[in-house]
């Protein structure tokens, strides 16, 4: 946990349910497979897209994006804050399509007043704000994958750490921007109508990707998108209806198991298996322990086998 804010993850359920819970109305987000614009077409409107990627820590910062343009006037005229806390990059992320997108999405009456109270705060003030609302932050961290240990160690990452960073992209007035907390201002791409945005936005996250080694394969990405579940009823589709309704009941189950810590559970479960051996007496708890012993070392043989040298967790 950094300051308040702990990571969460990737994942459609945990991102539609966290801007649910933040009161916005009929949006939700769709993970994308592939980078196929006819894909996310079919998922319009597309209000923008959240993309997850490792962070080069090692690079050096350029007075001039790798791609675009910097546009300090947007950050001035539409909502953009710098990410002034770790780990608040996902929710960050997405409040910079909300907060753009009042035109055409129900953000209701609590990020309606966040959006009013720091319109005019420079991008650095927003930033805070952001960081210090208690709404915004407890919402985030209900979705924090639960955790029996706390790391109050505070670092800054090194190059051999793996730091993941979430940015948006989004149209604006007639315009394709990257959002990202830890650059100076938008990032313009082009023109961009929202009609045009699935089209536009897909070369950008594919010049991206190919700025990383062919290997590199840690990437997610998420469209914000209408509820699916609302085009369906409006076609008539039964069995798509019930399809969506299916993925919400599996979302909040996934959601539920995030928030339990089933480190106590799976003790508990050891313990009574190891409760049950001594009970049986006459050396069944030794032999219980040769015979574990004995199926891990063929385990690391066969690994070594396969592997043509010594395995890393044999000692």
């Amino acid at each position: 946990m950094s300051a308040g804010w702990n990571t969460i993850e990737s994942d459609a359920g945990v991102f539609t349910y966290l801007i649910n819970n933040l009161g916005v109305k009929d949006v939700q987000f769709e993970e994308l497979v592939s980078l196929d614009a006819a894909f996310l077409r079919q998922r319009s409107p597309v209000y923008g897209v959240i993309f997850l990627f490792k962070y080069p820590t090692g690079e050096t910062r350029h007075e001039t994006p790798i791609d675009g343009t910097y546009d300090y006037e947007a950050a001035e005229n539409q909502f953009f804050a710098a990410q002034t806390i770790q780990n608040a990059c996902g929710t960050q992320a997405l409040l910079s399509v909300l907060l753009n997108k009042g035109d055409c999405i129900n953000i209701g009456p609590k990020l309606q007043e966040f959006k009013d109270f720091t319109g005019a705060f420079p991008a650095d003030l927003r930033g805070e704000a952001l960081s210090n609302s208690e709404l915004i932050r407890d919402v985030h961290n209900s979705f924090a994958r639960a955790s029996p240990f706390a790391d109050e160690a505070q670092r800054l990452a090194t190059e051999e750490d793996d730091v993941y960073h979430f940015i948006a992209y989004t149209a604006m007035n007639g315009k394709l921007y990257e959002l990202d907390g830890l650059q100076p201002a938008p990032i313009l791409h082009g023109s961009c109508s929202p009609d045009e945005f699935p089209d536009k936005v897909i070369p950008v996250i594919q010049r991206r990707i190919e700025r990383y080694p062919a290997q590199e394969i840690r990437f997610n990405l998420m469209a914000m998108v209408r509820d699916l579940r609302i085009r369906a009823r409006e076609i008539g589709d039964q069995d798509w209806l019930y399809q969506e309704e299916q993925k919400r009941n599996a979302w909040q189950w996934e959601n539920a198991l995030r928030r339990h810590n089933f480190i106590g559970f799976t003790g508990e479960i050891l313990k009574g298996v190891v409760e049950s051996q001594i009970v049986e007496g006459n050396g069944k708890y030794g032999e219980w322990v040769e015979e574990a012993k004995a199926k891990t070392k063929k385990r690391l043989e066969e690994r070594r086998k396969v592997r043509g040298g010594p395995d890393e967790d044999e000692p």
